[in-house]
């Protein structure tokens, strides 16, 4: 029997956010109550002003200390938690959860390396939870339109991608001094390689190359505040992409075949509407998509596959194939020449037909002790 077969009519899933960052305050929470099918019934913080402050806000009365947390997945409180701590404390929290049969929806990457994505899949599979990787971006109506008219043939025969993405990092934020794990490669790199594998349909195959800079005045710790890479993918398709912590903001990209191309410009962003600017032959078009809650949409996604017991995508083997990838650059940085990437088999891609969805923006609240990681 399905969650909503056994909850009746109206049944919402009970979420716990865990971890009250940025990302969580200015973009989950706020979406939460017009999905129609979750609510926040429990926090998880070390931080007793923002449990307090955030709690009051939404009304949420189950309150937690990370180290509490055991108690929160045996308390029968919720049915799902919504994963916002740093990268390298996902697993720490996704696998007791889903051990517990708690669904798992989980901020990208999955996790800093491809066994502990493993591990946190192995726990899916074995307790039959549902595991979510949160790549909002299949769900929004820009980026379902591209991959539709490629599919359809508009761009002729693929032959090659090209990105930028950067923000202008703030040294005082903790990604400033984490580490490579919470530095651009890893944080930003997700939304370049997930493009590359979602528009191309298809799943890289080497590093050709990787190459970091560190600029003195980017204010980061050891590790390189902008990254250059190039993939080889299956048909001798090159896909390039750079990101970086001390560049200003641009999110970019163009794909480009034997009839036809498409720029997107923002195209990983969720402040605002997405764009198209389309070529094919000498027809130029340009489109505006409206704003969409894209974190709201992705939540009522996953809330009405585990209502309805259905599989979702993106799944928890996604998001390991990004990480593989992200492995194999940390690889070429180091060894300066090509990488053979793991080999990946996806069982299942977008389905762009039911995928889409259209929730009203929202507006941002003041944060609690929470901040942009970029300079103002």
């Amino acid at each position: 029997m399905s969650l909503a077969s056994a909850l009746g009519f109206g049944a919402k899933v009970r979420y716990a956010i865990v971890g009250l960052g940025d990302i969580a305050q200015e973009a989950l929470m706020p979406g939460v109550a017009h999905t129609g099918n979750s609510k926040i019934t429990a926090l998880v913080s070390d931080d007793p002003e923002k449990l307090r402050a955030l709690g009051k806000r939404y009304d949420v009365e189950h309150l937690y200390s990370y180290d509490r947390f055991d108690e929160l997945i045996a308390s029968g409180e919720i049915d799902a938690i919504y994963l916002a701590t740093p990268n390298w404390r996902h697993a720490e929290f996704a696998v007791p959860a889903l051990r517990a049969g708690i669904h798992v929806l989980c901020e990208k990457p999955l996790e800093i390396s491809s066994a502990k994505c493993r591990e946190i899949i192995a726990a899916s599979e074995a307790s039959g939870a549902k595991l979510m990787t949160a790549y909002r971006l299949h769900f929004e109506p820009a980026t379902l339109d591209a991959i539709t008219r490629i599919r359809d043939g508009e761009l002729g025969e693929l032959i090659a991608f090209t990105s930028c993405f950067a923000q202008m990092v703030d040294p005082a934020n903790h990604r400033a001094s984490s580490g490579i794990e919470a530095g651009p490669l890893f944080d930003m790199g997700p939304y370049p390689i997930n493009a590359i594998r979602y528009l191309f349909g298809a799943e890289p195959i080497e590093v050709v190359s990787a190459i970091g800079t560190r600029h003195p005045g980017s204010g980061v710790g050891d590790f390189d505040d902008t990254v250059a890479v190039t993939l080889r993918l299956p048909g001798e398709r090159i896909a390039q992409f750079t990101v970086s912590y001390y560049a200003n903001d641009i999110d970019t990209l163009v794909i480009a075949g034997t009839k036809g191309s498409i720029q997107m410009s923002p195209c990983y962003g969720f402040q605002s509407g997405l764009e198209q600017q389309r070529q094919i032959g000498s027809d130029k078009t340009h489109e505006a998509f409206k704003a969409t809650d894209q974190f709201g949409g992705e939540l009522r996604y996953f809330s009405d596959c585990i209502l309805n017991d259905q599989m979702v995508e993106p799944d928890g083997e996604e998001g390991l194939a990004d990480l593989v990838v992200i492995e194999a650059i940390v690889e070429a940085l180091k060894t300066k020449g090509p990488v053979a990437i793991e080999r990946v088999d996806r069982r299942q891609r977008i389905d762009t037909g039911a995928q889409e969805l259209t929730l009203r923006p929202v507006s941002a609240p003041e944060p609690v002790n929470a901040s942009s990681p970029s300079r103002s």
